[in-house]
């Protein structure tokens, strides 16, 4: 099991049962290097999905109470366990990243920090769910994933943007299954 992409490459991988595996690796690391507790750590992203391609890369979500509260500890941490905060903004998270080579060039994992319980927790975590459960809608998502890599191998943004209409229908599933009970 390879992991890894350079800056803006999008490239899929077959599934691999590796990723589990790498997963816990990673979940001990931070639990050794962290005050958070396990039930905190998840895996989430293509990799965490049955028998999806995905982009070479583990994605996990650490949480903690309050984002506006993080110290110097914690970071120092994250970085014990190998994780770099990068310069990505966006609402509700920050972003760390671990590499594969010197030059900080080639991603291998990201670590997506998020308030526990908060909305993109929720929704991140639904979104796995709801795929790992859902063979029509795993389809769907591959497809799409598929169709873009059919047009270019670069673009990570673009990439994500093109996915975008379908993850928010994904997290739309779940307010109403909030709301309403089990759709």
């Amino acid at each position: 099991m390879l992991l890894g992409l350079n800056p803006d490459e999008v490239r899929l991988a077959d599934h691999s049962p590796g990723w589990k595996t790498e997963f816990q690796k990673v979940r001990k690391d931070l639990l050794k290097n962290t005050n958070i507790p396990d039930s905190h750590i998840a895996h989430i992203g293509s990799t965490a999905i049955t028998d999806i391609p995905a982009k070479p890369i583990i994605d996990v979500m650490l949480a903690v109470e309050d984002l506006a509260a993080i110290d110097k500890q914690l970071i120092s941490g994250l970085r014990a366990a190998g994780f770099l905060q990068l310069k990505v903004k966006r609402a509700g998270e920050m972003v760390f990243a671990r590499f594969a080579d010197v030059d900080y060039k080639i991603k291998t994992h990201f670590l997506h920090l998020v308030e526990y319980e908060g909305e993109l927790w929720k929704n991140l975590l639904f979104f796995r769910d709801y795929l790992n459960e859902n063979e029509d809608a795993r389809k769907e998502y591959v497809q799409l994933k598929l169709d873009y890599i059919k047009k270019t191998s670069t673009g990570i943004k673009a990439y994500t943007e093109y996915k975008e209409s379908f993850v928010k229908r994904i997290a739309e599933l779940r307010e109403t299954e909030e709301k309403y009970g089990e759709c």
